[in-house]
């Protein structure tokens, strides 16, 4: 094979490769050679088919599969031969023109990852900003959670019914004169107020009080899901067998155990623990963006352009999804297309950063291991559809570009951890309030043009009507990856909402049809 280089700027990198025609047809010849005594053809013994016609029967699948074959190991060798780090996929191309008894001529374009010094870890300072959860905090949550458990207890005879009250009640449902299937209900539990019937149900029942009975008349929405009561109007008969007015759910050892837990001190545990672990992220992710401003405040190098590319389009397909849901979304769209240029700098400093976090990571032994791949693999195929998760599973093990996408998050996770511990990190108590405000300034920080050897990317300050700029406020450096192809199994489909059933509100069918 014959090396040329064509293409030497910077990160970009271009050769031909020259292949001689006769080392493709040796290669032919000696394939022909291995599937030669598996052919079988009428008027010779198993294994006497001669070269010749094995050669006529499937010479032309053989050239074609041996062209292939020479191409990757070409290609192979020369990232060998000259040391050559791919950034991502090599752009391969057999030049035109070339048939069966020619040399082959290859073209090879592709970018290197650039020579990066592994970062020193020494001298790093965090300041780590801590929200000790409070017994108010605790108990507020307590109140919360005793709120959603609502009570009710039986009103006195004489109460009116109210907006919030819970009225129990046996109805009957008629078209003109006849009865419609899911038009009755005995013993339903109705709360004034909450919408769960039919627009004009609820309201007519204000003021009635225990042994009622009365009969009220409304109209099914146009769009109700029971099209034979879609604008129908109908008459119900109403029985008010009870009258009920909300009850103060106590929080006591008795609260708890209908929890399903051993007592109120367990209950307090678990929702201490609950809101250590929000306020956790929140740490985590202020002292990551301190140490990702460090990181890049102290390099300056030249990146992929392909990497940065990937990683913009990721980040504008976000934003311009995100656009799309706005009350005005051409206006959002034109604000983001204004700020095209910042993200832009946003994803070359997502890139730069995963790039010094790889080197970090191989510089220091941080590994993802077998078993820990392994459950990644397990719970990104959760979310295909069973019939085609092991499909991905095989996908995925038999395509090293997929597999790295599916490693990166966690190996990035493990580098940032790695010098968490190596950090000088001090802690510093605040309330919740005051860390939020604390990451919200690191995002007006991003915004702020960076000086020209910093790689800090710039960010405009949100507008009222822009879009959620969710795609780059987090800082996730970019993986080093290329662009994974298809899977072959298909994501599973979106499950509908639960069916709409003219009796239910969200319950089996044979619900009243009052209900919504």
């Amino acid at each position: 094979m014959q090396i040329k280089e064509t293409t030497n700027q910077g990160l970009k990198r271009a050769y031909q490769l020259t292949i001689k025609a006769g080392d493709i047809a040796a290669k032919i010849e000696a394939e022909i050679k291995k599937i030669a005594p598996q052919v079988r053809m009428p008027g010779f013994r198993p294994g006497k088919v001669p070269a010749n016609l094995v050669k006529k029967m499937h010479g032309e699948q053989l050239h074609a599969q041996t062209v292939n074959d020479v191409i990757r190991e070409s290609v192979d060798q020369l990232m060998k031969d000259k040391e050559l780090r791919p950034a991502m996929q090599p752009r391969i191309e057999l030049g035109t023109g070339y048939e069966e008894g020619k040399d082959a001529e290859i073209a090879v374009e592709l970018e290197v990852l650039p020579t990066i010094e592994a970062p020193s870890t020494d001298g790093l300072k965090l300041e780590k900003l801590v929200v000790p959860v409070s017994d108010e905090a605790v108990d507020e949550a307590l109140q919360g959670i005793a709120g959603q458990q609502k009570s009710y207890k039986d009103a006195p005879k004489t109460k009116k019914a109210a907006e919030g009250d819970q009225l129990i009640i046996d109805f009957v449902g008629r078209l003109g004169d006849e009865e419609f299937e899911g038009g009755k209900a005995e013993d339903a539990a109705l709360v004034i107020g909450s919408g769960q019937f039919i627009p004009g149900f609820e309201e007519q029942l204000v003021g009635a009080k225990t042994g009622d009975k009365k009969t009220i008349k409304v109209t099914f929405p146009a769009d109700y899901p029971a099209e034979h009561l879609a604008g129908q109007e109908a008459d119900f008969d109403i029985n008010v067998k009870q009258v009920k007015v909300e009850g103060e759910t106590k929080v006591d050892e008795d609260f708890a155990k209908s929890l399903g837990l051993e007592g109120l001190d367990q209950l307090k545990g678990l929702i201490r623990g609950q809101l250590e672990q929000q306020t956790a992220g929140l740490t985590r992710t202020q002292m990551k963006r301190a140490l990702l401003d460090q990181l890049a405040a102290g390099h300056d190098f030249e990146v992929p352009e392909g990497m940065v590319n990937a990683e913009f389009d990721q980040i504008w397909a976000q934003l311009q999804q995100e656009a799309s849901r706005e009350e005005n979304p051409q206006e959002a769209l034109k604000e983001i297309q204004n700020e095209r240029d910042e993200y832009r700098s946003i994803a070359e400093r997502r890139v730069r950063l995963g790039l010094l976090l790889s080197e970090i990571g191989q510089a220091n032994g941080v590994e993802v291991t077998a078993q820990e791949m392994s459950m990644l693999i397990q719970q990104a195929a959760q979310q295909y559809r069973p019939e085609d998760r092991q499909r991905f599973v095989d996908y995925v093990r038999q395509e090293p570009m997929a597999a790295a996408q599916l490693r990166a998050p966690l190996y990035e996770d493990k580098v940032v951890d790695f010098l968490f511990d190596k950090a000088d990190v001090t802690e510093r108590e605040v309330t919740q309030e005051e860390l939020e405000a604390a990451i919200e300034a690191d995002e007006t920080a991003e915004a702020k043009p960076a000086p020209k050897k910093k790689a800090a990317a710039k960010k405009a300050p949100a507008k009222k009507d822009a879009p959620k700029k969710e795609a780059a406020k987090e800082e996730k450096p970019a993986a080093k990856k290329a662009p994974a192809k298809k899977p072959a199994a298909k994501k599973a489909e979106a499950k509908p909402a639960a069916e709409k059933k003219p009796a239910a509100k969200k319950a089996p069918a044979k619900k009243a049809a009052a209900k919504k």
